[in-house]
């Protein structure tokens, strides 16, 4: 026989049966046995008349019916190979036909193939012998022509490949008598064609050769030695030549099959029978046992009827001279059932998307039995309660299928168990559990645990701080899970929010970038974006409310009496004064807020202590007893304004107060006092360290201002008149009469004349009595009480003369911003164009109050 395989040497459609869309087909093949692993069968795209891709697509699966799987399927080409070495003796045995059976399943829709290959026998096996020797006594007085059984040899092919002929050694005494049974099989006697003469010849050796009809032709031999024993006439006869006998399987070992009996009628030891297994194959030694002395055949080796339904053996009786006798025992097995249901997976979908429509294919599977009868038919359930339900289909396959919806939220997997049941006595029952596992599609969208976050941040923070976190969940897995934040788009004070915070796209902190001041920011909202990374990804938004915590960060601010004067301002009472008597009050705001802007008032030096008393909550000074002629007549309060924060700040404001008496314009500043002895008494390191901050801070500001001053001087000088260099005005001098209801620090009205020369400073300044009533002031300012509130800095009383008024006027109009020197030029200018007679007058005097200018003129 070739090499080469013989493909397709019969293709046959059985049957075509079309029930739930499943239709099977039988096609059969041939190739002879011992064929390499890997080596081509068919090509299964060809007989089974498909599309080439047509495999991959319709997932095609080879079912093998064996326990091995002796072929495979390449879906792309359509190719069947052999997958491991098929040795046709170890597969079938002795049987004429031997056939693999598998198939190949195609789904979608779903169709299988019955597929058969017939193994063909080639000459692999060489005859062989039981024995090495056959050992033979024959009586001298045995006629010729008489028959001795020979075993045969085994040759495990079959046909042509088996033995086909024995041959004998030449000799004087024995020939051979080759026969053939009804089953093919080659049976050998060595018959006696001589008489055997012991006294000539005691032992005889022959040789044995059995021959194959294989090519190349195989053979093997064995010795066969014959002792001449003295005579015995008589043959063992069976009581029947064929036994029929029926065993259960599963027959325990020792359990007795049956006992042949066999009858010599010779006498001594020509009758003493012995009985062996003759002409058996070798499963038959190793599942029975035969005892030589009383014929018994019991069970050694477990019956299995799905292995072998029935077995033939022959018995052969021999007495003690050598003579025997053969009957056939037929042992027939019975079925019970002991198998329980097989499943056997065909195709499993690995991971079941959730959306998944109802009807779909989840796991396609088989339940085989190897028990006949009803012991082999079978049933399949699965539990209830599950979205799955089970489809039959022909040829004992079964289709899991879903049938209501899933949701991998819910469930993300099954553990289905599936129960096959035969209908044997008793009932056998197989559970198979098999893993659908559910995939995830994103289908939820994150969730914040709040939906309005409130976060505190405190004013003036690092950049970079952690404000606080958001976190939102997907109740979806993996990639559909993942989170990532971000902010939208959004103003804060104009700015951009993402000028004030960040956020980790991973975590969801929340850090601001800089420093944020109360005082500017109250609070603010952002609006964060949590978005998953599915596709399409699913996104939500919740609203983050940051409050500003106010520090106390702000010192108290000092808004009457201003403090950037280069001398403090003078505050008139008059001697006399009631205890109680309203002097000033001192105004101070704080921008921060809550108990932070909270101020308090404290008198924290007095030139004079229990002189005056300030108010803790409104700033008030008032006095604390009568003011008399021996008080001081230049009174220094330094006054301390505190806020009430967790680290108080303050900030302190310096009055001058001056003790007069006979004046009546309340708000006469002096400008040419007596010079006193500055109080060098050293300030606590706290004011000192504010003190010197504050100045740092104005330092450029106070410069700059003297150079605009000086610049302007300078220009003005230079077209002024050179009687007008002693005159002092301020830049803030505004006209005021004081009406019917004004009030002042003065008990009455009166007129003061100033004498000034060329070269006197506000040192040099002097008071006297009236020289000029044209020029005097007139003061209609009723009596004003201790109680009465102070008239505001920077203003005068009326003037008498209406003309020194009107001349007043125009030169601060003139001349706003001009130093005391310049305003002083300007007046008398004007007064010279008005009556050049009142030049020298007016160069002499100084109105009180009127022309003293205040200190902080620039």
């Amino acid at each position: 026989m070739d090499d080469t395989f013989r493909i397709m040497k019969g293709l046959s459609l059985l049957f075509l049966l079309s029930l739930s869309g499943v239709v099977c087909v039988s096609i059969r093949y041939s190739l002879p046995e011992e064929k390499k692993s890997g080596s081509l069968v068919a090509n299964v795209l060809k007989d089974l008349k498909l599309g080439p891709g047509e495999l991959s697509a319709r997932r095609a699966q080879l079912v093998s019916k064996s326990k091995k799987q002796y072929f495979q399927l390449d879906n792309r080409s359509g190719n069947l190979f052999i997958n491991d070495k098929i040795d046709r003796e170890a597969l079938c045995g002795k049987m004429d036909s031997c056939l693999v059976l598998f198939e190949i399943v195609l789904q979608n829709p779903l169709k299988i193939y019955n597929m058969e290959t017939e193994i063909d026998d080639v000459n692999d096996n060489t005859p062989a012998f039981s024995q090495n020797e056959f050992m033979f006594d024959i009586s001298e007085h045995v006629p010729t022509n008489t028959r001795f059984p020979l075993e045969s040899a085994r040759d495990a092919d079959l046909g042509e490949n088996s033995i086909q002929n024995y041959t004998l050694s030449p000799n004087a005494y024995f020939r051979l008598d080759v026969q053939s049974d009804e089953f093919g099989s080659k049976y050998v006697d060595l018959v006696l064609e001589k008489p055997l003469d012991r006294e000539k010849e005691a032992h005889v050796g022959l040789t044995l050769t059995a021959v194959d009809g294989g090519v190349p032709q195989r053979t093997g031999t064995v010795l066969i030695k014959v002792s001449v024993l003295d005579s015995n006439d008589n043959f063992p006869q069976f009581t029947q030549s064929e036994y029929k006998v029926k065993l259960k399987e599963n027959s325990p070992r020792g359990t007795p099959v049956y006992k042949v009996e066999a009858r010599d009628l010779d006498f001594g030891s020509n009758a003493q029978i012995s009985y062996s297994f003759h002409r058996v194959p070798d499963q038959i030694h190793h599942l029975f046992n035969l005892n030589q002395s009383t014929g018994e055949i019991t069970v050694l080796g477990p019956i299995d009827y799905e292995e072998e339904s029935s077995y033939d053996m022959n018995v052969k009786a021999t007495d003690g001279g050598g003579l025997s006798g053969v009957c056939k025992v037929l042992v027939l097995v019975e079925d019970e059932n002991d198998n329980v249901p097989e499943v056997v997976v065909v195709s499993h979908t690995s991971a079941l998307p959730e959306d998944s429509a109802l009807d779909v294919l989840v796991v396609l599977f088989s339940v085989t039995d190897r028990d006949s009868g009803d012991n082999g038919r079978t049933s399949c359930s699965i539990e209830a309660g599950l979205p799955f339900g089970l489809k039959p289909s022909d040829n004992n396959y079964y289709q899991l299928v879903t049938q209501k919806p899933l949701d991998w939220e819910r469930d993300s997997e099954y553990n289905v168990t599936i129960t096959a049941t035969d209908w044997g006595s008793p009932r056998l029952s197989s559970f198979t559990i098999i893993n659908v596992q559910i995939s995830d599609i994103n289908d939820n969208s994150p969730v914040f645990e709040k939906s309005l976050y409130h976060m505190q941040l405190r004013e003036n923070n690092i950049p970079g701080l952690l404000i606080g976190l958001v976190q939102a969940k997907d109740l979806d897995m993996e990639q559909n899970a993942k989170v990532t934040y971000s902010l939208l788009p959004g103003k804060v004070s104009d700015q951009p929010v993402s000028s004030y915070v960040s956020i980790n796209s991973e975590t969801g902190n929340l850090y601001a970038i800089r420093s944020v001041d109360y005082e500017q920011v109250k609070d603010f909202q952002v609006t964060v974006r949590a978005v998953d990374s599915g596709s399409p990804p699913l996104s939500s938004e919740v609203m983050v409310r940051v409050l500003i915590v106010d520090e106390n960060d702000n010192a108290p601010f000092i808004l009457y009496p201003l403090q950037n004067g280069t001398s403090p301002s003078n505050d008139l009472v008059p001697r006399g004064a009631e205890a109680g008597y309203l002097v000033t009050k001192v105004v101070a705001v704080d921008r921060d807020s809550g108990q932070n802007s909270w101020l308090t008032y404290e008198l924290l030096k007095a030139t004079e202590p229990g002189l005056f008393s300030v108010e803790t909550h409104n700033g008030e000074v008032r006095t604390t007893r009568v003011v008399t002629s021996q008080d001081a007549f230049k009174q220094r309060l330094l006054i301390v304004v505190k806020d009430n924060g967790e680290a108080p700040q303050s900030s302190t404001s310096s009055l001058s107060i001056l003790l007069v008496d006979g004046f009546s314009d309340s708000h006469m500043q002096i400008a040419d006092l007596p010079p006193e002895e500055e109080q060098n008494d050293s300030l606590t390191l706290y004011l000192i360290i504010s003190l010197c901050f504050i100045s740092f801070l104005f330092l450029f500001s106070v410069l700059t201002v003297i150079v605009i001053w000086i610049h302007k001087r300078r220009n003005y000088q230079k077209g002024s008149h050179v009687s007008s260099g002693n005159f002092y005005c301020d830049a803030d001098f505004v006209p005021n009469s004081s009406g019917p209801n004004g009030s002042g620090t003065l008990s009455r009205p009166n007129y003061y004349e100033v004498f000034l020369t060329a070269g006197y400073g506000t040192n040099e300044f002097k008071v006297l009595s009236p020289l000029l009533p044209s020029l005097a002031v007139d003061l209609k300012a009723p009596m004003a009480s201790s109680n009465d509130p102070q008239p505001s800095k920077g203003t005068i009383t009326e003037i008498t003369d209406s003309r020194l008024v009107t001349v007043v006027e125009r030169a601060m109009k003139s001349h706003p911003t001009y130093g005391q020197e310049a305003f002083r030029g300007d007046l008398l200018n004007q007064l010279m164009k008005d009556d050049p007679s009142t030049v020298k007058g007016a160069e002499t005097l100084m109105l009180g109050e009127m022309l003293t200018l205040p200190q902080n003129f620039g």
